[in-house]
């Protein structure tokens, strides 16, 4: 029998995750709301079981099969999220688990999946690479397969998050939602346009993989290439037939993100929020971040869907960001093979009050002159003002800087 995703499945799904998925809270940002001139609150689906929203999907799913589907267990593919949620529904219940995970997915992602109890395997690059080999294995052992997004049951689990914003804040006027297969996406804009249709729903995908975005502009389902994006948890080539078709019928716009957006929003968040992002679940607030969406005079509601960020990606998302800014600056500087020249160079950067992080001499650059060797310098700023005095001083004193 088939199922429709609506506002009735969303609410008995409300019901069923009720006491196994934490309600998250929603609190206004006073901080953020200078920078875009209205009113910002978040959603923090990091903070929920499992560190992401996967878990109302799956938990939805899992309490839809029957005693007989239980029993020949469960299988299923993720870019690491789902893949936590449907490890702990299933061992909650004595279902055997079984989850096929890209290579690149985080370690954290990969332990923790495996810390709930679900039998772990690694396959391709990318979450399709892992949704065929996860094909494949359910044929050969008849095990359910749980979809981790483009199923009724999954898209009407992370529907609830929806239920739960108007509850927090019934005039929300904007909601902006990240996009990987779009699950959350078509769930929440089912639930917030079925109870008010003037709420605007924005989605927001990486703009290395924008399947969602070619999908809804050419009005077919698109595959994209493969690509790399420090949002990990989003990164899918093929969005699903059933996301795709509520999203073209609810969804008013999607938009996407650069790399290096992504990477100020989790700064931003991190530095002025407190809170611990990861890539995917930080695509909203960089949309916001980077002016890519009119919030000003608006409630504005941000959805941060996960913080189950590897601790190793964490450090070169940071350092990412922190070079966009200007507060880290890494350049190399050609000077004399002489007694004395490394030491005026760096009294001259910390008389500017800069730090420096890093410095190395060579003279094994066959551009060099005879008598010449290069210093390369990683230097810590205040921000991208400071940086470019630094910069400045060190060309008024003749340098010649390689950046």
């Amino acid at each position: 029998m088939d199922v429709t995703v609506n506002l009735e499945l969303i609410r008995m799904a409300q019901k069923t995750i009720k006491g196994i998925a934490k309600k998250t809270p929603l609190i206004e940002s006073q901080s953020f709301e200078k920078i875009i001139g209205g009113s910002l609150y978040f959603k923090y689906e990091n903070l929920q079981k499992t560190g992401s929203f996967k878990i109302r999907g799956a938990i939805n799913k899992i309490s839809s099969l029957t005693d007989e589907e239980k029993k020949r267990g469960v299988i299923a593919s993720s870019a690491g999220n789902h893949a936590q949620g449907v490890a702990l529904g299933a061992t909650a219940q004595g279902i055997y688990s079984t989850i096929v995970m890209p290579e690149t997915t985080p370690i954290a992602k990969i332990s923790a999946t495996k810390g709930y109890g679900a039998n772990v395997i690694l396959h391709g690059l990318a979450y399709d690479d892992a949704y065929e080999k996860a094909c494949e294995i359910q044929k050969q052992t008849n095990a359910v397969f749980l979809h981790p997004f483009n199923d009724p049951y999954v898209i009407a689990g992370q529907g609830t998050i929806a239920l739960e914003i108007l509850e927090d804040l019934p005039d929300v006027e904007t909601v902006i939602v990240p996009i990987g297969g779009g699950g959350m996406l078509a769930g929440i804009a089912t639930g917030l346009k079925e109870i008010n249709p003037n709420i605007e729903v924005i989605g927001v995908e990486t703009e290395n993989i924008p399947s969602m975005k070619v999908s809804f502009e050419s009005g077919k389902l698109t595959t994209v290439p493969p690509n790399v994006t420090i949002a990990d948890g989003i990164n899918v080539r093929t969005p699903g037939n059933l996301t795709f078709s509520i999203i073209q019928k609810y969804v008013d716009k999607i938009i996407t993100v650069t790399e290096n957006e992504i990477a100020d929003a989790v700064l931003y968040l991190m530095e002025k929020g407190k809170i611990l992002a990861e890539g995917a679940g930080a695509t909203p607030f960089a949309a916001v971040l980077a002016n890519k969406i009119d919030c000003k005079n608006k409630k504005t509601c941000v959805l941060v869907s996960g913080g189950n960020v590897d601790i190793t990606l964490i450090d070169r998302i940071l350092n990412r960001a922190l070079i966009n800014q200007g507060r880290r600056f890494e350049f190399r500087v050609k000077v004399l093979d002489r007694y004395g020249e490394t030491e005026k160079l760096v009294k001259l950067i910390t008389e500017c009050r800069a730090n420096i992080l890093y410095i190395t001499q060579s003279m094994y650059n066959r551009d060099l002159g005879i008598n010449m060797q290069e210093i390369t310098f990683v230097i810590e700023c205040s921000d991208m003002i400071h940086r470019n005095m630094v910069r400045d001083k060190i060309l008024k004193a003749e340098y010649i800087i390689s950046e």
